[in-house]
């Protein structure tokens, strides 16, 4: 069921507060609503990042913003980068 980019925003708000901190959040959050649109204009049938691509981005972006911004934009133009980075990430993390 869609869901609008308000509900979107307070569900992700936990995570990426977490990660990014109170301070960052909300720019974080604003990244985020601005990917969901230029997703939804790569991929028409999708009104928002795939949440394992969304996952994807928030591991590698490792809390910083800059990153953020980095492999957001990474993930858009192909996302299957930015899956092979995170899945690196993850089994380091196993380990």
């Amino acid at each position: 069921m869609a869901i609008g980019s308000e509900q979107r925003r307070r569900e992700r708000r936990p995570e990426v507060e977490a990660l990014f901190g109170p301070k960052r959040v909300e720019a974080a959050l604003d990244l985020l609503h601005l990917a969901d649109m230029a997703w939804h204009d790569c991929y028409p049938n999708d009104l928002e990042i795939e949440p394992r691509v969304l996952a994807d981005i928030l591991l590698c972006s490792r809390g910083d913003l800059a990153t953020l911004i980095r492999v957001t934009l990474e993930a858009i133009i192909d996302f299957r980068d930015v899956r092979i980075t995170a899945d690196e990430l993850r089994a380091e993390q196993a380990q």
